[in-house]
């Protein structure tokens, strides 16, 4: 699939534009800032793609930073898969990756700087008593008995919360601005909390560690951000985000645009709910092929092309919306109905006896990689007296719709030659074993000179070169459009979302490239697990959205 080469409009690069038309900024500097507590998902690869896509087009600069201010619940696995995916997306940042950590020393001394001002204080309200005083959306809220606190109380407060003098939730540092705002972000937010807990970075040098909303901005300021791109969850913050630049003495000031970000249909985004799925094992890790995290749908044979072509269909707005699954899956059949080689495999298998074919005869049968691709070359198949075809390929009776192998009628074999079918064998449960039938030696590649023609075309494996497989059938993960407006989301997870079947695979699958997806001819689209020991496959996408039709009977 080529990507769509026009570059898409959209109301940040046209802020760009002018500010650069105006000449606010000379070029643009953006940066992509994860918290390293779990692995990213499809909605931060719009962010990834928005963020180093802006930097590419406008000969700028992309920073990866890591919002590393919450130490508990962050490590460096998750740094470590952060970096992957972003790499394996097709970006790379520039310089060095940066820390929020990197920072500590100056964001504690800008802390300090705000205290100086009396613009900071020690609290040591409970979180009680602080989440009483805050009010609500409709009444404002009160001050708190700490806010009148002198500065040079409370630079002593703070430099005993530094030293590890006060225990974890004994007090806070809150920034003075305004208790009846009607914004709650500006009543007084925290900006640094005592926790005692090893950082990935910074081992124990602290034991206070600076909130988001004071770090991220700063942190933006340090690094010279032009443009800071968020969702709209934090449209309200960016006054604080204004409050805390120009209340510090820091020459840079940069501006938050906030976008919406991605919702889509049969799955959650939320990371809350990503560990829950974790944590409960109701999936096999962070990278299980039905997890939406980028590991996850590049285990499942999700290429990175199909995911930037994803992110550009999908756009960059203000309104929020709940994308289709159908749009995703629809980006990655694209692609790989252009990219990927065929293969021939069954997935439930019913034997097939050439009965006019020699029992000793191995013939090989060249058989193109890809339908309208030659440069993909070709491979050589297998042919012999039996083979297995799918079980549903086949009917002793059908209608003219059916147009598979019928008792009495014909078909092609994928690469090979007319079928015949003449008779079956059954076993005493009435279930078919097996289908004798009689090839036509002279339709290999060609059709009867007689002018007969085929009802059908089928695939099939030789029975005796064929290889066994576990192939993983992957579905959507849950039965309902938007999970997370369930009472309970996990109720609602799709109990087809894996099927495991035992396989029959033509034998070049045996070579398959973990990772590199492969059309099963007539099946979907497959790829070869990375982690499996033996052969394993897994189901990208089938060829076509048969949820649509369900959808469509709702």
């Amino acid at each position: 699939m080529a990507e769509t080469d026009m570059r898409p409009t959209n109301f940040i690069r046209q802020i760009i534009d002018k500010d650069l038309a105006e000449g606010v900024h000379k070029t643009i500097h953006t940066r992509f800032p994860p918290e390293p507590n779990g692995y990213l998902h499809i909605g931060h690869a719009k962010s990834i793609c928005l963020n180093f896509g802006l930097a590419q087009d406008y000969q700028g600069q992309c920073n990866l930073r890591f919002d590393d201010t919450n130490p508990e619940k962050e490590n460096i696995d998750y740094v470590n898969s952060i970096k992957d995916d972003v790499h394996w997306l097709g970006f790379q940042w520039d310089g060095e990756v940066c820390y929020s950590s990197d920072y500590f020393d100056q964001l504690h001394g800008y802390a300090v700087e705000l205290i100086e001002k009396g613009l900071a204080y020690v609290d040591f309200s409970s979180q009680e008593q602080m989440r009483e005083m805050r009010g609500t959306l409709k009444e404002p809220g009160t001050n708190s008995p700490y806010r009148d606190t002198a500065v040079v109380e409370n630079l002593e407060h703070f430099a005993k919360m530094t030293a590890g003098e006060y225990k974890e939730g004994q007090c806070v540092l809150r920034a003075k601005i305004d208790m009846t705002s009607p914004f709650m972000c500006m009543r007084d937010p925290v900006i640094y909390r005592v926790k005692f807990a090893h950082h990935h970075q910074t081992g124990d040098k602290w034991c206070v560690y600076p909130m988001y909303d004071f770090t991220h901005c700063i942190s933006d300021a340090i690094e010279g951000i032009t443009h800071s791109l968020c969702t709209l969850e934090f449209q309200d913050n960016r006054r604080l985000y204004d409050w805390v630049l120009d209340n510090i003495s820091i020459p840079c000031h940069p501006r938050q645009y906030e976008f919406s970000r991605l919702n889509l249909e049969y799955t959650v985004l939320s990371k809350r709910k990503l560990i829950q799925l974790v944590e409960e094992q109701h999936v096999d890790g962070w990278d299980d092929p039905r997890m939406p995290t980028i590991a996850g749908l590049r285990r499942r044979g999700y290429t990175a092309g199909s995911i930037r072509e994803f992110c550009k269909r999908i756009g960059v707005t203000k309104m929020d919306n709940m994308v289709e699954m159908g749009m995703l899956e629809a980006c990655i059949r694209d692609d790989l109905n252009q990219n990927a080689a065929r293969a021939m495999a069954v997935l439930d298998p019913v034997k097939v006896v050439i009965e006019n074919y020699p029992a000793d005869r191995l013939e090989m049968l060249t058989a193109p990689n890809h339908p309208s691709d030659e440069n993909m070359g070709s491979r050589e198949l297998p042919f012999t007296r039996e083979i297995y075809i799918e079980r549903e390929d086949f009917r002793e009776e059908a209608n003219k719709k059916f147009k598979r192998l019928v008792l009495g009628k014909e078909v092609r074999l994928r690469n090979a030659y007319f079928l015949k079918a003449e008779r079956v064998e059954k076993d005493a449960g009435g279930e078919i074993q097996t289908i004798y039938c009689t090839y036509d030696p002279e339709t290999l590649g060609k059709d009867p000179a007689d002018g007969r023609k085929a009802k059908g075309v089928i695939h099939w494996v030789s029975a005796s070169h064929g290889v066994a497989a576990e192939v993983r059938l992957y579905d959507r993960l849950f039965s309902v459009p938007n999970p997370a407006a369930e009472d309970v989301f996990t109720a609602s997870i799709n109990p087809e979302s894996l099927k495991i079947v035992q396989g029959i695979l033509e034998p070049s699958l045996v070579n398959a490239q973990p990772g590199k997806a492969l059309q099963f001819e007539r099946l979907g689209y497959f790829c070869k697990d990375k982690h499996a020991d033996n052969l394993v496959f897994n189901r990208t996408v089938g060829l076509r959205d048969t949820w649509a039709k369900i959808e469509g009977q709702e």
